[in-house]
């Protein structure tokens, strides 16, 4: 009960997470997964069996407010399908002992791209200009969906700045259609690790209870997109997952570091990881001074009736 209930609450906070950022629910999902002590393999099928109904409603409320460019779902679609299905047998038919440093080298890099990310470059924009060509969605659809699987989540961190960096899609139609395609993501993924784990591979109840957390958190985390800065989240986010999995990987059989390296490497990571919040709080507070010290200037005051009245006589 413990464990459902510890389960919950990850995939609220990764819902929290994914919902004021456009990305990072499975990486956050999986990493807390593998801390919890499920295996690599099960853990993100277990992710991916779940947001099959976040993305979903999360796809069904962008369609709703028109953030969905429907185009680029068909174009990066399908190849992003393509390449879930084969990362998720891919990291099916490895073993336990190897998968286990295989995913977190992968979320740790992904860890360190989104706290360098966000600490140095704040939230990603881009501008408007041309449509989006297949010959660049496909590639990075394929990419994407391969490394979601194996790492558990990454259709976001690798999608979306991609989409906002070409400068061609409105920042809120890069999240819209890149949640709206991740449903056939987090879709041909389970079916991919339903083939190389079977049903007994995907533990259901954990899949529900994360089901539940996200659901749970989809409002809220719409009112803290709203009020908590985004750049901020993302770097404390970024390290929480380097973090856990330097973990993983200093308690590896790859590893052989003594006690006393283990806490300076740990102790380097935090402060490195304070320092990026520190500099992505102080960031996001020079961002938003130029807009707090414009002066507001006040209306006119109205004319009296009577100069009104002049006025427009003369007139």
């Amino acid at each position: 009960m413990q464990t459902l209930l510890l389960l919950g609450l990850v995939g609220l906070l990764a819902q929290l997470v994914d919902g004021s950022l456009g990305m990072a629910y499975g990486v956050t999902s999986t990493t807390l997964l593998l801390l919890v002590g499920a295996n690599p393999a099960a853990a993100s099928a277990t992710v991916h069996l779940a947001e099959i109904g976040t993305t979903l409603a999360s796809g069904i409320s962008h369609w709703r407010f028109g953030n969905v460019d429907w185009r680029v779902v068909r174009r990066i679609a399908l190849p992003g399908a393509i390449g879930a299905f084969a990362g998720a047998t891919f990291l099916s038919w490895l073993s336990t002992e190897a998968a286990q440093p295989v995913m977190s080298g992968i979320l740790l890099a992904l860890g360190v791209y989104i706290l360098v990310r966000f600490t140095a470059w704040g939230t990603p924009r881009g501008r408007i200009g041309l449509p989006l060509r297949r010959r660049f969605l496909a590639p990075l659809g394929l990419v994407a969906g391969f490394v979601d699987a194996t790492g558990g989540g990454g259709w976001g961190p690798v999608g979306t700045p991609a989409l906002l960096a070409s400068g061609r899609i409105e920042p809120r139609k890069v999240v819209g259609s890149i949640d709206t395609s991740e449903f056939i993501i987090a879709l041909s993924a389970s079916i991919g690790f339903l083939v190389g784990l079977g049903s007994a591979g995907i533990n259901l109840a954990w899949a529900a209870v994360l089901l539940v957390g996200g659901v749970i958190a989809a409002p809220i985390a719409a009112w803290i997109v709203r009020h908590f800065p985004p750049r901020v989240l993302g770097a404390a986010v970024g390290g929480l997952i380097v973090l856990t999995n330097v973990r993983t990987l200093i308690h590896s059989e790859l590893l052989v570091i003594p006690p006393v390296a283990q806490t300076a490497v740990y102790t380097v990571i935090v402060l490195a990881w304070a320092g990026c919040v520190a500099w992505s709080l102080r960031a996001h507070l020079a961002e938003r001074r130029p807009a707090l010290e414009t002066p507001v200037v006040p209306d006119a005051p109205a004319a009296p009736p009577a100069a009104t009245e002049a006025a427009e006589a003369r007139d």
